[in-house]
């Protein structure tokens, strides 16, 4: 077992979002300040205090900050499956993880256009090089692993080509035909409820395309989405070669293959190219602004954005993101993702929804607050009952998503896991 070391406090610069303040103990969790006795890997720390925002309200801020010679693997994980959801303590638990906070954005199902699967993650996700959710194409994300973490804005392009020499663009992977929640998909979409094309992401809206490819993988789960009549579905084995074309689509995903579900002009192109016995190979390619083609092995992809801190200075792309101006003002729990000069990562939640104790920010007093705590580059992740940051075993906030009126862990798509090397 390598050497773990007892949890210290972070330096913290003084920023125009005020002073960090020792926490009250209020019985809404452990004692707060440095002198924690949680254990964390060899250059893994954790924080928690309680700053005063410009108006004189409180925030609660938990840092978990990671260095680039920690004895960790920081890294991106889901449960059992990608259609499901887990609580960020049952993901940590899963990974053998020692700190743990929320990642994107997920179909939640009390979300006005709630598809029916609550694990679905909105825009980019990935795990270890696999591409396992299309990004809202110019939407900002973290990306974890092969060498420095980096916050960027990702798109993505996935392709197939029959054995025939026909190729065609997919749409979607791991997600219900022809529903792309959040927009910023590659053709074809419209607005829901209109006939207004739209490729830009537009967050919290829903934009459909009734022509669609859509690819899914064993990590979906054990069962592709009932698809409209007239839909067509290639199956798969691990080689990629066609061993059913089955109609309307749904149905049971190859443990060691995937499927392909068509609708539209989508079902027509598989019913010429996907015939039993020809292969078909899918690609994907994930590329930054400048082009430049990022994954690998060991890479994670972590979507959701806006942008808050580039260069050293808050710098909020919520338009790029498809915010409104709305909200810009309104102030949520909220987790973010930050990076420091020297490539140490910052995992950061804030507690909100709590009067007289924590508030929440806005997206500019969240960014004030990543550049006081060193980041030169920084990204919103999914917040509101999502935020939830996990030590040892142990939810060390207070998520505001539970059912009812009452605080509790909401169950998640996925989480951002440190995880001790052995």
């Amino acid at each position: 077992m390598r050497r773990r070391t007892a949890v210290v406090a972070l330096a913290m610069t003084l920023a125009a979002c005020g002073a960090p303040t020792g926490d009250r103990t209020d019985g809404a969790g452990p004692p707060t300040g440095a002198a924690r006795t949680a254990e964390l890997p060899s250059g893994v720390t954790y924080q928690r205090s309680t700053r005063t925002l410009a108006d004189g309200e409180p925030v609660r801020v938990h840092v978990l900050s990671v260095a680039p010679d920690s004895r960790a693997t920081v890294t991106a994980v889901h449960g059992r499956t990608l259609a499901g959801t887990s609580t960020v303590r049952q993901l940590a638990a899963g990974a053998g993880a020692a700190a743990a906070v929320n990642g994107t954005f997920f179909d939640v199902h009390t979300g006005e256009h709630h598809g029916g699967y609550e694990g679905d993650p909105l825009g980019i996700y990935g795990t270890d090089g696999r591409l396992l959710s299309e990004a809202a194409n110019g939407s900002t994300a973290l990306v974890l692993g092969g060498g420095r973490p980096r916050v960027t804005e990702l798109r993505s392009a996935t392709s197939v080509l029959s054995s025939d020499g026909a190729r065609r663009t997919v749409d979607g992977i791991d997600r219900r035909p022809g529903r792309i929640l959040g927009c910023g998909g590659v053709s074809g979409d419209v607005l829901a409820g209109t006939d207004r094309l739209v490729t830009a992401p537009r967050h919290g809206e829903l934009c459909v395309d009734d022509s669609e490819l859509t690819d899914f993988r064993p990590q979906w789960g054990p069962l592709s989405p009932a698809a409209e009549p007239g839909s067509a579905e290639a199956v798969l084995d691990a080689h990629g070669t066609v061993t059913r074309l089955r109609s309307p689509a749904g149905g049971s995903i190859p443990a060691d293959g995937r499927t392909l579900v068509g609708t539209g002009g989508a079902a027509r192109w598989l019913r010429d190219h996907a015939r039993v016995g020809h292969s078909l190979k899918v690609t994907n390619r994930v590329t930054d602004p400048r082009g430049v083609v990022v994954g690998g092995r060991g890479v994670s992809f972590v979507g959701a954005g806006p942008a808050l801190v580039r260069g050293g200075h808050v710098w909020i792309n919520a338009r790029a993101n498809g915010y409104p101006a709305s909200a810009l003002t309104t102030r949520h729990p909220r987790t973010v993702a930050g990076v420091t000069a020297d490539g140490t990562l910052l995992l950061v939640v804030l507690d909100g929804r709590w009067p007289g104790t924590s508030v929440g920010a806005t997206f500019a007093e969240t960014a004030r607050i990543m550049v006081s705590l060193g980041a030169v580059d920084a990204v919103n992740l999914d917040g509101g009952g999502s935020s939830t940051a996990v030590v040892d075993g142990q939810v060390r906030n207070r998520p505001s998503g539970g059912h009812g009126s009452g605080p509790g862990e909401r169950k998640v798509s996925n989480a951002i896991v440190i995880v001790p090397e052995r």
